[in-house]
């Protein structure tokens, strides 16, 4: 089985990027080109940031999630979840610094910090994460398990909603999501790095982002800004190896993750998926 994304037609989708939406309101609306975001001025790292943001001013997440009592089709689940980890990809392509690592360390950098980056990126876009349709996309009904295994494997999905939720308690925004994932991209502990104390560097940049536009947009929450950073190390209390059974067993079987993104990186936005269910 082979999938090719629609997405990828056209000059709206030609860069991995969902077609914007025309709805209006939403809280992680984007700015318009310019160093502006909700009425102030922004640093040029956020800018840039924000203009390689794939989502639309309406989180797309919710096109989806319009069916009986709200739970979400296990094709769409897994449909959103792949748009998801190419946006991903492409987001890091297109930000500043990145395109001008090696290409070992991009692959590096990627491989150590998708899971996080999903997990940022689907309470961002309001991926649904209903219990029951992440069960049947995870192959629960289709193979006996023990009941023991259930039970674990829906506590480390109640540790993964309960990371979106908490990022939503906190009503991110768009520029604060980007810093965020920049933040979570740019870890010097990734394996193999020809020159970690540069990644460290621009991670640095990206909290300092991060700080002045604390104190910009937020100036009566001081602790805004340690709240969002502590975000960060917990996301890594949700398994890689949930989302990939969860989101992505169904397209690509036993393929890890890790290949799918070094072959995203490497293609381009002439990346298509050649993995069949169940290699």
């Amino acid at each position: 089985m082979e999938i090719w994304w629609d997405f990828l037609d056209g000059d709206d989708n030609s860069r991995g990027r969902i077609p914007p939406s025309h709805s209006g309101g939403s809280p992680n609306a984007l700015p318009a080109a310019g160093d502006f975001f909700n009425g102030q001025p922004v640093s040029e790292l956020i800018s840039q940031l924000l203009r390689a943001e794939p989502y639309p001013a309406a989180r797309y997440g919710a096109q989806y999630a319009q069916q009986p009592g709200g739970a979400m089709a296990i094709d769409n689940i897994c449909e959103l979840a792949a748009r998801l980890l190419f946006s991903t990809v492409e987001w890091a392509r297109n930000i500043p610094f990145f395109p001008e690592l090696p290409v070992s360390d991009q692959v590096a950098l990627l491989r150590l910090s998708w899971s996080e980056l999903f997990v940022l990126n689907a309470a961002q876009s309001a991926l649904p994460l209903h219990m029951a349709p992440l069960l049947a996309a995870a192959g629960f009904h289709a193979s006996p398990m023990s009941a023991d295994r259930v039970v674990a494997f829906m506590d480390q999905i109640r540790v993964f909603q309960e990371q979106v939720e908490k990022l939503n308690r906190l009503q991110v925004d768009s520029a604060e999501y980007s810093c965020l994932k920049a933040i979570a991209l740019f870890t010097p502990d990734a394996c193999g790095l020809s020159d970690p104390a540069h990644v460290e560097t621009l991670q640095e940049k990206a909290q300092v982002a991060l700080t002045e536009y604390e104190r910009a947009q937020f100036p009566a929450q001081p602790q805004r800004f340690g709240r969002l950073l502590l975000r960060l190390p917990a996301l890594r209390a949700v398994p890689a190896a949930l989302i990939s059974q969860l989101f992505f067993m169904r397209l690509v079987g036993k393929t890890p993750i890790e290949t799918l993104i070094r072959d995203m990186l490497l293609s381009g936005s002439t990346f298509n998926w050649p993995y069949g269910a169940g290699q």
